[in-house]
């Protein structure tokens, strides 16, 4: 009975986490794009009509992939036990897959989320005849911004779960641990990622991942960095 519950778990956490970063690749890949060329008011329509839709379903699909996701892992940990799990590249990778998973979690609930409710609310208004909500520009460039650092630590993320399982170097046991200074780089590392959702357009950071090629190619360095750590400590 308990392997078929896992499974399930494993399927649920699966599926919603196409519908999850579907939705943050449609909304990088295509609609960012279409709505800095689109006239101000089709904007309007999509902010009023289309965004509040995907929106829906992409932020419920965040929690269903965070919550199954840390439901089997700590299923994994326990079967394990924690010296050999760390031990291990994978509960490395499954660990630090799981953290950025989180962050972007944190990011889209806590930064974008209401931030990018006002920018709904602002469309609404302007498609009613009334003013806009002032600062409502503002709020949507750090929306897009925050998505896009969502985009970049996806890259690292969805690598880092699919190489615990079928990278085959993965699968090693080593006698070795991971030392406190790798938990350290990619505590830092995930910090200077911050920083652009935490401060947003005055961010200093933001240049490199401004557009949809520099978050790629950013996502991509991340990767390389991550896997190197990972099988130089290991």
């Amino acid at each position: 009975m308990q392997l078929y519950l896992f499974f399930v778990l494993h399927w649920m956490h699966v599926l919603s986490s196409i519908i999850w970063l579907g939705t943050l690749y449609f909304f990088n890949f295509y609609l960012t794009a279409f709505l800095e060329k689109a006239r101000p008011e089709v904007r309007v329509g999509v902010f009023s009509m289309l965004v509040p839709l995907a929106l829906h379903g992409f932020n419920w699909s965040t929690v269903g992939t965070v919550l199954t996701g840390w439901i089997l892992y700590f299923h994994s940990l326990g079967a394990v036990g924690t010296a050999s799990f760390f031990n291990w590249p994978y509960g490395l990778a499954i660990t630090l897959g799981g953290l950025l998973g989180t962050v972007m979690f944190i990011n889209g609930w806590f930064i974008m989320h209401p931030k990018q409710e006002r920018v709904i609310a602002s469309a609404i208004r302007v498609s009613k005849g009334e003013d806009p909500i002032p600062d409502a520009a503002l709020l949507g460039r750090h929306v897009v911004l925050t998505s896009r650092v969502n985009f970049l630590l996806s890259i690292p993320m969805l690598f880092l779960m699919v190489a615990a399982t079928h990278d085959p170097p993965m699968f090693v046991m080593t006698a070795k641990r991971a030392p406190i200074w790798f938990w350290i780089i990619v505590l830092v590392i995930i910090g200077a990622v911050e920083a652009v959702p935490i401060r947003g357009p005055r961010s200093e950071t933001k240049k490199g991942i401004e557009t949809l090629g520099g978050a790629l190619t950013a996502g991509f360095v991340l990767l390389a960095v991550f896997y190197i750590l990972i099988r130089t400590v290991l």
